[in-house]
């Protein structure tokens, strides 16, 4: 079972200010806890949304919507993906993070299981996406 973490945007990670060097011990630790556990699958910090983009799509068209988004609450600060046999276990490492920008200072994670291939009814489409999981890791 794969599992997000997402860490939540908030003004102060929008603004582009960088993370105390603290923090970002507290992160490289949980990371290290993760990875030698064998669960991590990618982590990484999100640019501000000041520096990127959206594609909205209406009747058939698309348009292109450059940041910054002002919906902070809407954003992702940063990502955590990790794969764990239950839901249990995604949980109880998931209480462990750390708070995302620093003890003292409001900030929220949300998580979210992933799909699978297994979850979708047996289909071409799906075989498709078979084939590029399995191109992708014997590359």
């Amino acid at each position: 079972m794969r599992f997000m973490i997402m860490v939540k945007a908030t003004p102060t990670s929008e603004s582009g200010a960088m993370p105390e060097e603290s923090l970002i011990a507290a992160m490289a630790a949980y990371h290290e806890e993760l990875a030698k556990a064998g669960v991590l699958l990618d982590a990484t910090g999100l640019q501000p949304s000041s520096k990127g983009w959206r594609i909205r799509y209406s009747g058939g068209k698309r348009t292109v919507v450059d940041g910054p988004f002002t919906e902070t609450k809407e954003l992702i600060a940063g990502y955590t993906l990790i794969q764990v046999r239950s839901r249990e276990e995604a949980l109880e490492w998931t209480r462990r993070f750390p708070a995302p920008f620093g003890e003292m200072a409001d900030g929220e994670i949300e998580v979210r299981q992933l799909f699978e291939l297994e979850d979708f009814e047996p289909n071409d489409a799906v075989e498709r996406f078979r084939d590029l999981e399995a191109s992708r890791r014997d590359a």
